[in-house]
């Protein structure tokens, strides 16, 4: 058993889901540490910034313990202060209930509401009635194409002219939303008409503030920064006589060169893009780089809503369907139709003429493809097994990057199994005895091992999303104003026990990081990188971003035309609950599309991704839009998946990497086009 016996949930916690509530029994300090990596976790504007030291000996001890999140008694929440804000999606008992609101609410649709809220202010919030859960937001994963070397040639634009442009007019009348990161370069050549203005109508700036933000009163989007068509008309007037570029007028607060953001809409919607005479917008999430600017920012799933919302709203009001695409990604929760940002969006899909196009992931490599190759590590997310029977076991190896490494990030397993069975869980950290078996409606929280690194486990019954149970398994770094102390190199061996086996399938998945190194800590480097399965325990498949897996969005899987297969790096599906994601690929590798931010004379970059096919798909669906506006996202991937072409060798049957096969789009147009003329009779 466990130095630390596990504990029940109490009232608060069952309504908590587990990360939230070791957030919020977290210490104003470890959480202004936490704020650097978690997504949905940051400081007030008028809270202190506290800087954490790295520890120059590595084997040293943090010395101030007050700081450590204390275990709470009967799953209750701590007192914390105000200075520490979290995104969260609340889900209440019926539409429209809890009409006063909730503190720091930005958005509704349904039954589920969009909060910044004070994580003081959780206890009142998980008190109330109505109130059936609240999770935080999900960590967005940042793009990871692949780009290429040296200067790309310019694309030829006879390869995106498609269908009929009689019928279809380059879709002139559909809304093409981007929602990216790194930044739109709206004066590239690639969006500018005939008279020398910008296709872009509108981009929100998430993380930016030199415009005033949309609509404050309309939807409660009150922070970042609008910019209007006639703003970087007018900057593209002006350029010339100030002798400063149009973006440097209207400066957004991500302008990378070569950024990903302008690439991705290039190839929906660019002049040499499918879509190429579309209507244009974009919401540029904000991924600061810096680790002071993450503390003051949001990069989570409640942003991606207010993204989408956004664009739907600008739809509505300029009366255009939409094309939306989003070339980011989640990997926590149980991957399938239930994490609340899934049920949003596809509540939003239920109205014709509105489609969302998701990557599915760059996440499908399970083995070196040579010497030094490290791109399994990224692709080695996915566990899965069954235990045959009661009082019987399974291990799951979990490794920690170590060799000159220390690792400062959160590392996150989440295991999910039906509700009629019940598990027991203990964990091994490397080197140390059993911790455990933790049963399940029990928990153990920020358990401190002997090195320092801390540990949590959730043993849940009946998720109220899905009904499914679910163990949540979190590795965190001591943090303290002393310093910190990293997670434990090596092999962490979680092992399942059965207490009474009906079914006993699971499936498991890590929640992604984002590579960075952070300096020293004594003579190793201080890295925040991903911890992964070993090859004995990842399954290759069933990868695909959770985003990805909404019941209505399009995922989309990266085609390698010139070698005719999927590419090595694309996501594999199927969901969790057995849906068939990806439904098409599309062309994703040596993309050539526009380099934005960078000078005249180097126009072009070539990128390979996820980020790069699931553009072609959302610009395809715009001038399917064109032809018939009244489509709804059930149709599209209807259409989608019967025009569909299996690659060489293949058949109609649905593929893990390459769903039901390479996207036709010239049968696609047909098939919208028979569709209006049977509207017509």
């Amino acid at each position: 058993m466990p130095e630390k016996p596990a504990r029940r949930f109490g009232p608060e916690g069952r309504k908590l889901d587990p990360k939230l509530r070791m957030v919020a029994n977290g210490s104003s300090t470890v959480n202004a540490v936490r704020a650097e990596q978690a997504a949905a976790v940051t400081l007030t504007h008028d809270s202190p910034q506290q800087k954490i030291p790295l520890q120059r000996d590595a084997n040293a001890r943090p010395v101030k313990r007050r700081d450590l999140p204390a275990s709470v008694e009967r799953g209750t929440l701590r007192a914390v202060s105000q200075d520490v804000l979290a995104n969260v999606f609340i889900t209440t008992t019926d539409p429209g209930e809890e009409t006063s609101g909730f503190p720091g609410e930005t958005a509704r649709r349904g039954n589920m509401v969009a909060a910044t809220v004070p994580l003081a202010d959780l206890r009142e919030v998980a008190s109330r009635d109505r109130v059936l859960y609240v999770e935080l937001g999900q960590r967005l994963v940042p793009p990871r194409p692949v780009v290429g070397t040296g200067r790309a040639r310019a694309p030829a634009a006879s390869l995106r002219r498609l269908g009929d442009p009689r019928k279809h007019l380059g879709g002139q009348k559909v809304l093409i939303g981007i929602v990216d990161v790194e930044g739109f370069d709206f004066a590239h050549p690639e969006f500018l008409d005939d008279q020398g203005q910008t296709r872009w109508v509108r981009i929100w700036d998430q993380g930016g503030d030199a415009r005033p933000a949309p609509r404050a009163n309309l939807r409660g989007f009150d922070y970042g920064a609008e910019f209007r068509k006639e703003h970087l008309d007018a900057a593209l007037a002006a350029a010339a006589g100030v002798q400063l570029p149009p973006q440097e007028i209207e400066r957004q607060s991500q302008m990378v060169a070569g950024s990903h953001g302008t690439h991705v809409a290039s190839i929906a919607a660019g002049k040499r893009g499918v879509c190429p005479n579309a209507v244009l917008a974009g919401v540029l999430v904000s991924l600061p780089r810096e680790d002071e600017d993450r503390r003051r920012s949001f990069y989570d799933s409640t942003r991606l809503v207010h993204a989408v919302e956004y664009l739907i709203d600008l739809a509505d009001e300029l009366g255009l369907p939409v094309s939306i695409n989003i070339s980011l990604g989640t990997n926590g929760h149980a991957h399938d139709m239930s994490p609340a940002v899934n049920r949003w969006i596809d509540s939003a899909l239920s109205v014709s003429g509105r489609s969302v196009c998701v990557a599915a992931g760059n996440a499908g490599q399970e083995a070196p493809a040579f010497d030094g190759d490290l791109g399994y590590v990224m692709g080695r997310i996915h566990c899965e097994g069954r235990l045959p029977a009661s009082n019987l076991s399974a291990d799951i190896d979990w490794m920690v990057v170590g060799n000159g490494r220390v690792d400062l990030s959160e590392n996150e397993l989440e295991l999910w199994y039906g509700s009629q069975d019940r598990f027991a869980v203990s964990v091994q950290p490397p080197g140390e005895d059993w911790i455990g078996p933790v049963e399940p409606r029990r928990y153990i929280e920020n358990h401190e091992l002997r090195d320092g690194t801390l540990l949590s486990v959730y043993n849940e019954l009946y998720h109220p999303a899905n009904g499914a149970n679910t163990i949540a398994i979190y590795l965190s770094p001591f943090l303290s104003e002393a310093g910190v102390v990293g997670v434990k190199a090596g092999r962490w061996l979680v092992r399942l026990h059965g207490i009474e086996v009906r079914d006993g399938r699971f499936q498991g998945w890590i929640e992604r990081d984002d590579p960075r190194r952070l300096g020293r800590v004594g003579e190793r480097e201080a890295w925040r990188f991903p911890s992964f399965f070993s090859e004995r325990s990842n399954v290759d498949r069933s990868s695909v971003s959770s985003l990805a897996c909404a019941e209505r969005v399009i995922s989309v899987g990266n085609l390698d035309e010139a070698g005719e297969r999927i590419h090595v790096s694309s996501s594999q599906g199927p969901t969790r609950d057995g849906r068939t994601k990806p439904e098409v690929a599309a062309p994703g590798t040596d993309i050539v599309a526009a380099k934005g931010f960078s000078d005249a004379g180097d126009p072009w970059v070539c990128m390979t991704g996820t980020s790069m096919a699931s553009p072609f798909v959302a610009g395809v669906v715009g001038l399917m839009l064109a032809v018939q506006p009244k489509l709804t996202a059930a149709q599209i991937a209807g259409i989608l998946q019967r025009t569909a072409r299996p690659l060489p060798g293949g058949d109609f049957v649905w593929k893990n990497d390459a769903g039901f096969g390479r996207i036709d789009p010239e049968e696609c147009l047909k098939e919208a086009a028979v569709l209006n003329e049977r509207r017509e009779l």
